[in-house]
């Protein structure tokens, strides 16, 4: 399986596409996350150490929502409840996979600067095609230094993920000729173990071309 990210839905087109129980579920999980935007975690039930009831909503968000909707509905849930880093890092680290996705679908939404780059990274180390695909959006292209963007760049074509989920793949890419060495490196092993080069890397090559910038960016 070698996947893009597919884009988040609005709160308006989940309650058109929602069951009238879910929607009354994503009513009640807002209204939470709402609250504890704007309420200290000690006013939590249990102390300011107990998990903050939102959160365990966005556990639940597939089983509620549908799997199909669990991605857009986590997002909103991050994003009402202004999810600070501590959040986000407790959602990722101990969320399934199907959670950190989420996680890292929605922080480029989130007021955070580059203090999450850590989630991202550790996305990136790993090979479930899931995460990585969900690593290189939007705030990838946003804080990720040269250095891993390529780094990046060279796992998608290592694990098969389209170099579609790349997001600004042209503009970062144009004119950089560190990554058209890497690339090259990457396409002589393949080619010296027997193997077939992926055609996203020819892809990836000709965009390092240097030249004017396209009027709209590809992703």
């Amino acid at each position: 399986m070698t996947p893009t990210t597919t884009p988040l839905l609005t709160r308006k087109e989940l309650d058109a596409q929602l069951g009238g129980a879910a929607r009354a579920w994503l009513d009640e999980a807002l209204a939470e996350a709402e609250h504890a935007a704007y309420h200290e975690e000690s006013e939590q039930p249990g102390g300011p150490y107990a998990v903050p009831s939102w959160e365990l909503r966005y556990a639940a968000a597939g089983r509620y929502c549908g799997l199909e909707h669990a991605d857009s509905v986590r997002a909103l849930l991050l994003i009402e409840a202004r999810a600070a880093l501590p959040a986000l890092t407790r959602l990722y680290e101990q969320g399934t996979a199907a959670e950190r996705r989420a996680v890292l679908l929605a922080l480029h939404r989130l007021d955070l600067g580059p203090t999450a780059l850590p989630l991202v990274e550790d996305a990136l180390r790993t090979n479930d095609t899931r995460l990585v695909a969900a690593a290189v959006g939007p705030y990838a292209a946003g804080h990720l230094d040269a250095h891993n963007w390529r780094h990046a760049i060279l796992k998608c074509l290592f694990t098969g993920v389209p170099v579609d989920a790349v997001d600004q793949l042209a503009r970062r890419s144009r004119g950089d000729a560190e990554l058209a060495r890497m690339l090259g490196d990457f396409a002589a092993e393949r080619i010296a173990a027997g193997r077939s080069v992926p055609a996203d890397l020819t892809r990836v090559l000709d965009l390092t071309t240097p030249g004017p910038a396209a009027p709209t960016e590809e992703s």
